[in-house]
């Protein structure tokens, strides 16, 4: 299993014709299109700031803190949040034992690392709070599903989005199945913490994200490019309804 940075990386060279990434990362890609269905949106929850001590808020930013990626969403939240701060790249499940060390004064905490981080650290900043009351309630934009539209013609990535919506409702319908499956991708983690995890943020969106992810993603872009955070030219999305790209700037 490929840690998100690893796709978000692959996917700038267009290495894949489809695959996960960041919703962050999608400002940095070229032709690819969001799908409907697959995203990951936290509501009113999403990645948290833990350190071993109590940090002041309004310091955050004055402190190295680990991050899961300069391209995930969750480093991109925590910019919107607190501006510009010395962030340190780690694998994201490392990052609890650097803070707990001392090699970071705080850590960014995504995936099931959320779940399973322990008692013993202080929580600094819940991004999925901030989020919530920044937007007055949008979900927290976090992973999203693309494909290539050099690879595929139109009607071929509207087809796929339909197939790729059945599937995520078969494994929702048959969801002890669907964890059993996963469960050789879980990264040594219990089946009880995995299926967790799974109901933190595999919810109606994840099935289709309808206008009202799309708006929470173009949000979270459009801050950030207002921001001078990142550019991009174009958002595009799939229309099913009329059958058709999106285009949003």
């Amino acid at each position: 299993v490929e840690d998100i940075e690893k796709l978000n990386k692959r996917a700038i060279q267009h290495e894949l014709d489809i695959t996960a990434v960041s919703a962050h990362a999608y400002a940095y890609l070229k032709d690819y299109v969001i799908l409907n269905s697959g995203g990951s949106f936290g509501i009113n929850y999403g990645p948290i700031v833990i350190s071993n001590r109590n940090i002041e808020l309004k310091k955050l930013h004055e402190h190295k803190i680990g991050i899961p990626g300069k391209m995930t969403s969750a480093n991109l939240l925590l910019n919107l949040a607190i501006g510009k701060f010395d962030g340190i790249e780690i694998i994201f499940n490392k990052i609890p034992q650097y803070v707990s060390s001392g090699l970071v004064d705080a850590g960014l905490i995504i995936h099931e690392a959320q779940i399973s981080v322990g008692d013993e650290f202080h929580k600094i900043l819940d991004l999925g709070q901030w989020w919530h009351d920044f937007t007055n309630g949008m979900p927290v934009p976090l992973g999203i599903n693309v494909i290539s539209k050099r690879s595929l013609a139109t009607q071929e990535i509207i087809e796929f989005d339909r197939f790729f919506k059945r599937s995520i409702e078969y494994g929702l319908e048959h969801l002890d199945d669907a964890l059993e499956y996963s469960m050789q991708f879980s990264r040594g983690n219990s089946k009880m913490l995995i299926e967790k995890f799974v109901k933190m943020y595999v919810n109606d969106l994840t099935t289709n994200m309808n206008q009202e992810g799309k708006d929470s993603i173009i949000t979270m872009l459009r801050k950030a490019k207002t921001n001078s955070i990142l550019s991009y030219d174009e958002l595009l999305f799939i229309d099913s309804n009329n059958q058709q790209i999106q285009k949003y700037h």
